[in-house]
């Protein structure tokens, strides 16, 4: 019955996932406003840490928070490349199709290029890879 459990809510997951960022108006990237306050270096790097471009940031930060018992952490660096640390609930069989439903997320915010989806386990060590070739529509697994 565990078992039964863990699958619906990947798969519940990769539904929330997919249909939110279909769902959602495209993030937007943001205007600097020179009147906004300088930030700490402490919430400056926090900043960083999610994303290098405001896009990326709101993208990385909108993947840790949807991905709640999923994903620990994400990144995003030069708006094609995604890293995502996942949760220890996530098994090994569950982390490929979480890596593709990512893919397709990210595709939708990022359109136009190919993109990069790096899963890290929660030890913060590379398990999977997943390329996104725009010009075939697939993803291809390392």
């Amino acid at each position: 019955m565990q078992h039964f459990r863990r699958i619906a809510i990947v798969l519940s997951a990769i539904f929330l996932l997919t249909t939110t960022v279909a769902c959602s108006s495209s993030v937007q990237a943001r205007q600097p406003n020179a009147n906004v306050p300088t930030v700490s270096r402490s919430a400056d790097y926090g900043q960083i840490a999610r994303g290098n471009t405001p896009v990326g940031q709101d993208f990385g930060t909108w993947v840790t928070r949807t991905g709640k018992g999923l994903v620990q952490d994400a990144y995003v660096r030069d708006n094609n490349k995604l890293g995502v640390v996942i949760t220890p609930d996530v098994r090994p069989n569950e982390v490929k199709p979480l890596a593709k439903s990512l893919a397709q997320g990210f595709h939708k915010n990022f359109p136009n290029q190919d993109l990069t989806v790096l899963m890290y386990a929660p030890d913060k060590k590379l398990i999977l890879t997943a390329q996104y070739d725009v010009q075939t529509n697939q993803i291809q697994y390392k």
